[in-house]
């Protein structure tokens, strides 16, 4: 996957911005312009799924930068589908706080190297809480986002199907003691979280 720092900007970065994301005007000064990549850029996304936390804001830049480009060209949400992880959130947690900040510590996540609201490791964050909403689930794939005036509900969550060939020849690995003790910790700090509601560590499981 190639990295690339799109350059949306026509004039200087504003100071309070820069305290924010950290991203400068030299920094900016020999990276590609949206319009040098923006054929790569829709390759990339085309038929993926995209997780955004709070989908809106991101997703209205990259669609203003595509109409200035073509007058006619597809919005992101017709080339691609969109979760939104702060919509999935707050069905989740009515009536709480839902920043990834908060979905950090509601979920015991570490981003104490979130000193600035970097794309990449917002972005990294990001999959961590995705996963952890969505059942601690590592291996998934993700069906089309149904919309519904314009806002992306939670997509549906289909585990992906095991490929049972050559199971017989499958190692099995046992946790160490130590790992069972770890695991115990886990358990019991998600069942202090949930007020007792771990699955878990329930008697009836």
């Amino acid at each position: 996957m190639k990295l690339v720092v799109l350059s949306l900007l026509n004039g200087d970065i504003d100071a309070g911005a820069i305290e924010v994301h950290g991203i400068s005007n030299e920094f900016l000064l020999d990276k590609p312009k949206f319009a040098d990549i923006v054929d790569d850029f829709i390759d990339f996304i085309k038929g993926a799924e995209l997780v955004i936390h709070n989908a809106p804001f991101d997703v209205g830049f990259i669609n203003s930068e595509l109409l200035l480009l073509d007058a006619g060209a597809k919005s992101v949400d017709k080339i691609c589908g969109v979760l939104d992880t702060l919509v999935l959130a707050r069905e989740i947690h009515p009536g709480q706080r839902n920043s990834l900040d908060a979905l950090c510590k509601r979920y015991d996540i570490d981003n104490s190297r979130r000193e600035k609201h970097g794309a990449l490791l917002d972005a990294e964050i990001l999959a961590d809480v995705f996963l952890a909403m969505t059942g601690g689930q590592t291996d998934l794939l993700l069906d089309a986002t149904v919309a519904d005036n314009g806002k992306n509900k939670a997509a549906s969550l289909v585990n992906k199907k095991l490929d049972i060939a050559g199971l017989d020849q499958l190692r099995i690995i046992k946790a160490s003691e130590e790992e069972q003790k770890a695991h115990q910790q886990k358990l019991e700090k998600i069942n202090k979280a949930s007020n007792g509601q771990c699955l878990w560590l329930r008697g009836d499981m």
